[in-house]
């Protein structure tokens, strides 16, 4: 497979770095239909979302992967800030460069695949905008109500006013501290080093060390610093607000049996309109899927050649 093209499009007042895969020579004709893949929360484009981008280039898409702003090659300051306003506008921006691609893409015929956060943030982003013509999923999660609930789990699926609290003093401090000193350094979101992870940690933080912390998704750009003032930016926020707006695009859902964020996708696909479906991994949990693509890549070749390239 030849190597992805390096891009470059504008989203607000950034610039953000993509990469574009071509359809695979021999591979089925697609008639122009192209795939946005949005990556995780903490991650570049290099990782699950290049992963995923070669499996549907493989199959005959245009894929396009970028660095959301503020994080991998992309710009904005200060670094690692996860912004939800703008990471939505991202995958705007991407649909827009897509649409640009005189005969190669069929503006018509564009989709999105969101991976973790960002099957959130690629859920708003369809609600709101009617160029993206069919929405797909990977381990789909909301960074506000993980904000407001204190947690990924759906014991914690209920806001929490100790949680919201504790985001917004972590969010003052920071900005306090960060005038002061502009060079301090962001904390992790997540451990790198399997070892550095407490024994009774929840299981989802040893999860993510096993993929960031090793050769399954280990890349320079990601460090999973992430800076708390990005928590006040998320408390107000909500991936799946208003997923029936979404219909009738159809709306296919991938997560993991054993995914701590599984209750996302169930809840956004339950509120959805039709045609829309929940496919649910027997046996993987939520970092699995990021590069075990066994079961999600047939299924997401098989979705969007029927909602995009028929």
């Amino acid at each position: 497979m030849s190597s992805p093209t390096k891009v470059t499009f504008p989203s607000f007042t950034l610039s953000i770095s993509g990469e574009l895969y071509a359809p695979a020579a021999g591979s089925p004709d697609r008639k122009g239909a192209a795939v946005v893949v949005s990556h995780p929360m903490t991650g570049v484009k290099e990782q699950t979302a290049a992963d995923y981008a070669r499996a549907l280039s493989s199959a005959g898409f245009y894929a396009l992967t970028f660095d959301a702003g503020y994080q991998g090659e992309s710009t904005g300051e200060p670094r690692g800030l996860e912004d939800p306003r703008q990471r939505v506008e991202d995958n705007k921006a991407a649909v827009t460069y897509l649409t640009r691609l005189h005969g190669k893409v069929d503006p018509e015929r564009i989709g999105v695949l969101g991976i973790c956060a960002s099957g959130g943030y690629s859920s708003h982003a369809a609600q709101s905008d009617a160029r993206i013509k069919a929405l797909a999923t990977v381990s789909a999660a909301c960074v506000g109500r993980m904000t407001r609930n204190g947690g990924l789990y759906e014991a914690n699926d209920k806001e929490s006013p100790e949680a919201i609290a504790g985001a917004l003093k972590a969010a003052g401090d920071w900005r306090t501290a960060h005038a002061n000193d502009p060079k301090a350094q962001a904390p992790r979101m997540f451990e790198t080093e399997a070892s550095a992870v407490p024994e009774e940690a929840p299981s989802f933080f040893k999860a993510a060390a096993a993929y960031y912390g090793s050769r399954r998704g280990h890349h320079v750009r990601s460090d999973q610093r992430v800076p708390p003032s990005s928590y006040d930016l998320m408390i107000g926020y909500d991936s799946f607000q208003l997923p029936h707006l979404i219909a009738p695009r159809p709306l296919l859902m991938i997560a993991g049996a054993e995914a701590e964020t599984l209750h996302f996708s169930r809840g956004a696909v339950e509120a959805a309109k039709e045609p829309k479906e929940l496919f649910v991994i027997r046996g993987k949990n939520h970092f699995d899927l990021y590069d075990d693509l066994a079961e999600s890549a047939p299924k997401l070749i098989a979705f969007y050649a029927k909602a995009l390239a028929h």
